[in-house]
């Protein structure tokens, strides 16, 4: 391993970064394999392959090619937040919107409001350290939760809530990180913090909304129907890019808009697959992004104080920051459900679910610890990344256990189908009869398997061999198509 470091060191820095990126993907790759036998989600495996590649185990990737590529936090998230928005469509919040909306901005703001009592008050961290912090324990990782819920077929109200409620939540989330960065920023500058120092963020972020959108209404402009396959992908991804670069310029957070670009497009053109195409496109970049996120984790923080935000080590916070996000999620989902008079089931049981955090809150954590630089910021990015990890390996088993709490799925096979349990002259059905008429039925109503990638992949795959048609005929240069 020494040798190995002393020639990356050594090496040309265009080989360096060639070989970094690829040692990086690699890693994450095979980290992917040990978490899948303990059925962790794929961020998991990420953080712990930058970990492991970090300067504190093997340290196989140099540190100026780590700083280099601090614009991943961008291109990364806007990809997240641009493919969110698909799931705000119109006819969809029309339904259950007002209800859900209450739900999730209890649940949001209570976590982010205890976190900030115990980081406050408990703690004696500096303000600015106590409002970012608390405003990233909004945020919620979605993916665990449906991926739980697909691998049980869960249904019912308990489950429409909880997918309504995991898609909003993030708005919620970016909303309170932009306000929270720069009343940060402004007390850091020596600014008294005041209300009024809130107009500007609020005002950013309503700017960035409206850019966003008229962004995704000139994407649509840009790709009629008659559009290749690959230029809508290339279109799209410059976009994206042109949006976060402005954005950088400005120094505002690129999500709240990347997403209403998304929102505004599945609106106007009703057409998923281009998110589909982009989600199959952008697992290497998401990869690379949270394995730059393990290796800017800083394990020698954990046990020292955390200086520039207080003399409490940052294992106490962290600790801490892990349990009382669970608590204030928990009794946020349950007042926001009693207020809207929802069902004793999903009141009592759908904070379990919410736990999960990891894409959305990395990346605003990697936004903040550049922002806040310093101490501060590395014991920011610290505390969220050590905590996430901890998120994601509980996250899926109390997500199943509130689908089974709340009996939106059985493992008892009575409970699946109900049958009639007599024949039509009034005789008994043996147990043996009973359990063939559940089994056919349950065959019945069983849909083909389509998972998520599949989609994805199936319309990347369609994509390439329409264009790949194109050109076979008429055999011209790809740079002259339309």
């Amino acid at each position: 391993m020494t040798a190995l470091r002393e020639l990356l060191a050594g090496a040309p820095p265009a080989a360096g970064i060639i070989i970094s990126i690829a040692f990086m993907l690699f890693f994450g790759f095979l980290m992917t394999r040990l978490t899948k036998l303990l059925r962790l989600p794929n961020v998991t495996a990420y953080i712990l392959a930058g970990i492991l590649l970090g300067p504190w185990c093997l340290s196989l990737i140099p540190e100026n090619v780590i700083e280099g590529m601090d614009f991943l936090s961008d291109i990364a998230l806007a990809l997240i937040a641009f493919s969110t928005g698909e799931f705000f469509k119109l006819s969809a919040l029309k339904k259950n919107g007002p209800k859900v909306a209450v739900i999730t901005v209890t649940e949001a703001l209570l976590a982010s409001a205890v976190v900030f009592c115990v980081a406050r008050l408990l703690l004696r961290l500096s303000l600015p350290f106590s409002i970012v912090l608390a405003a990233l324990a909004a945020a919620t990782a979605p993916a665990s939760t449906v991926m739980t819920i697909r691998q049980t077929g869960a249904k019912g109200d308990f489950v429409d809530t909880l997918l309504q409620v995991v898609a909003l939540d993030d708005i919620v989330g970016l909303v309170a990180y932009s306000v929270a960065i720069s009343a940060a920023l402004s007390l850091l500058e020596g600014g008294a913090f005041r209300l009024a120092s809130l107009a500007r963020p609020i005002l950013t972020n309503l700017a960035a909304l409206v850019l966003g959108g008229l962004f995704g209404f000139f994407m649509k402009l840009l790709m009629p129907k008659k559009r290749s396959a690959d230029n809508r992908l290339i279109i799209s991804v410059a976009l994206l890019f042109a949006f976060c670069g402005i954005c950088a310029m400005f120094g505002i957070s690129p999500l709240l808009g990347c997403m209403s670009m998304g929102t505004v497009y599945v609106n106007v053109t009703d057409d998923d697959k281009l998110f589909k195409q982009l989600n199959y496109f952008s697992p290497p970049i998401l990869l690379l992004f949270f394995v730059r996120s393990g290796l800017n984790f800083r394990l020698d923080a954990l046990f020292r104080p955390s200086g520039g935000v207080g003399a409490t080590p940052l294992l106490l916070i962290g600790v801490l920051y892990f349990v009382f996000r669970i608590v204030g999620k928990y009794a946020g989902a349950f007042l926001g459900c009693l207020v809207v008079r929802k069902s004793a089931k999903v009141r009592d049981f759908l904070g379990l679910a919410l736990i999960p955090q990891a894409g959305v809150a990395i990346g605003l954590a990697a936004l903040g610890a550049r922002t806040l630089g310093g101490e501060a910021g590395v014991a920011l990015e610290t505390v969220i990344l050590s905590s996430s990890v901890l998120y994601e390996l509980i996250g899926p088993a109390c997500a199943k256990l509130s689908l089974y709490l709340s009996g939106s799925y059985s493992t008892k096979l009575e409970d699946l189908v109900e049958v009639e349990e007599t024949t039509a002259d009034g005789e008994e059905k043996t147990e043996l009869a009973l359990l063939i008429e559940r089994i056919r039925k349950i065959q019945e109503t069983i849909p083909p398997p389509v998972l998520p990638s599949a989609e994805n992949e199936q319309a990347f795959t369609e994509a390439a061999e329409e264009q790949y048609e194109m050109q076979r005929p008429r055999m011209r240069s790809p740079f002259m198509r339309r």
